[in-house]
């Protein structure tokens, strides 16, 4: 039997996770806002973030699930108050997904200046989106380098909106379906 060259195990998983990056370029997903808070010196603080990894889990009970970074400050913040609120964009709304897509710093000079409203159920703020939901932290799996969070949805919402705002091919589309 021939000898079996040793496979450079870390090179893989390199290749591996850009070609992942590069297939997972295809598959459009819609773009929502989610927020949060920590509570600082007896104040509320605000964080939002750009996320299209929203994902339904379960409707009996409802359940969703978002992923983030292991390292993510928002995470953090999440993982603190247990509470957050999705607002899910429409093709009007590109502007703020793109203003949530920043460091920390830009996302809260768009906290002082876009509207928004607290979540009658959590606080968490809500942004102008076709949908809304707020949710409660349900439990949390740590995979690879990100953690997906597990929330049961606490109050959910829809308003007319003419078209979703998609994510596709590392950009911000509008989709526009037939009726």
């Amino acid at each position: 039997m021939g000898h079996v060259p040793a496979v450079d195990q870390e090179a893989s998983a390199a290749e591996a996770s850009s070609d992942l990056r590069d297939v997972m370029r295809h598959f459009a997903t819609g773009v929502c806002v989610v927020s949060t808070y920590e509570e600082c010196d007896g104040e509320r603080v605000h964080d939002a973030i750009t996320v299209n990894s929203l994902t339904s889990v379960s409707l009996t009970p409802p359940l969703i699930s978002l992923s983030f970074r292991s390292d993510s400050g928002f995470l953090a913040k999440l993982m603190g108050t247990q509470q957050w609120g999705i607002s899910i964009l429409d093709a009007g709304s590109e502007h703020t997904a793109r203003r949530f897509a920043r460091p920390r710093q830009e996302r809260e000079a768009a906290l002082r200046t876009l509207p928004s409203e607290p979540g009658h159920l959590t606080g968490a703020l809500l942004f102008g989106a076709s949908g809304w939901m707020e949710c409660r932290y349900r439990d949390h799996l740590v995979v690879g380098d990100h953690v997906m969070v597990i929330g049961e949805v606490l109050g959910l919402g829809v308003h007319d909106s003419p078209a979703p705002l998609i994510f596709l091919q590392g950009g911000f589309h509008r989709f526009e379906p037939q009726r």
